[in-house]
């Protein structure tokens, strides 16, 4: 039965690479200006040839596409990190208003920098977005210890994500510098901007954080079961919960600062693929999250630019539309067990 279960998961595993790997080439192929894969080889072989198309291929839709494959699995692992802490599916990043708080603080060091003529580095934005995240949690995690149904938890943290969403949209309408307006466009929610230097820094925060959800595969297993059983098997449940804590604000403020706050993904993705291998294992799921939620941002991001081409949706605008739909599925399907 466990071999049976161990080649299930790999097949699955096989599945979301093809997948992903087939999104990834069709986000290089599609856009204003279309190439075959004939047309990319010869770019990637011989640049001199076609600077434009080399230009359009390497600093354009490759930095984006790996963008959105790296911060949509991270968005989809940071999901699945709050759903094990707080026991509940619909728990995440963007319901508990942690990527609002992000969004937040990182608007604001945004509007007072440009103020002054100064940018903010990637890694600055980082932090300001993980401070803004930590205010957020503290708040949930406050009012977690006042209530006793997790309903009422999650509407505060509805709550909490609307005041922060108000006054950044407040913030940024009466900016008066036009690079700060142009930060409701981020507001929403974007790949667009990515760059190589983008991907290093967000690469330096989110696979060693991943790592570290590894490493912590065997406590949230036991977790899972129960605190009390947890802490009979010897996991300090103190550190283990501050842990968990730091590691998912960590990767949902790495997404908002590099393309704004994204809904559902957080949510959804980790619940499809619990139905797809068919296990709560978190040594399973995480890689799984992760690739999943990288192919799913990926698809989003395909559809945001490309379906009413020349004019963008925020990403927010597909994820939604595609994640709203599984999450009331998920929760119908609950209700029934």
């Amino acid at each position: 039965m466990k071999s049976h279960s161990t080649i299930r998961y790999w097949i699955c595993y096989l599945l979301l690479f093809v997948v992903l790997l087939a999104l990834f080439v069709g986000t290089l192929c599609t856009g204003s200006v279309p190439f075959s894969l004939s047309e990319i080889g010869s770019v990637l072989m011989h640049p001199e040839q076609n600077t434009t198309a080399w230009k359009i291929l390497l600093e354009i839709r490759m930095p984006r596409s790996l963008t959105a494959i790296i911060l949509g699995g991270a968005l989809s692992v940071s999901g699945f990190l709050l759903q094990t802490f707080f026991s509940n599916p619909i728990a995440g990043p963007y319901i508990l208003g942690i990527s609002s708080g992000a969004k937040l603080t990182v608007a604001l060091a945004m509007i007072f920098f440009l103020g002054q003529g100064r940018l903010l580095s990637a890694m600055a934005l980082i932090g300001v977005a993980f401070f803004g995240s930590m205010l957020s949690m503290g708040f949930i995690l406050l009012i977690s210890g006042k209530v006793h149904r997790m309903s009422i938890l999650i509407i505060c943290g509805v709550m909490i994500g609307y005041i922060c969403s108000a006054i950044t949209d407040f913030v940024v309408t009466f900016a008066d510098d036009s690079n700060i307006v142009n930060l409701h466009n981020w507001s929403m929610g974007s790949f667009a901007s990515s760059s190589w230097q983008d991907l290093r820094a967000m690469s330096i925060v989110v696979f060693p954080v991943l790592i570290g959800t590894f490493f912590l595969s065997k406590p949230m297993g036991a977790y899972q079961l129960g605190e009390a059983y947890a802490q009979n098997l010897g996991v300090p449940i103190r550190l283990f919960r501050v842990t968990l804590i730091l590691l998912s604000s960590l990767l949902s403020a790495c997404v908002t600062a590099f393309a704004g706050p994204i809904s559902f993904v957080g949510i959804a993705v980790p619940h499809l693929m619990k139905n797809l291998l068919q296990t709560a294992k978190p040594l399973w799921l995480i890689p799984a999250c992760f690739f999943g939620g990288g192919a799913f941002c990926l698809l989003c991001d395909w559809i945001a630019r490309t379906v009413f081409s020349p004019t963008e949706l925020s990403i927010s605008t597909v994820t939604a539309v595609f994640g709203a739909p599984i999450v009331i599925w998920m929760m119908l399907h609950r209700e029934k067990r």
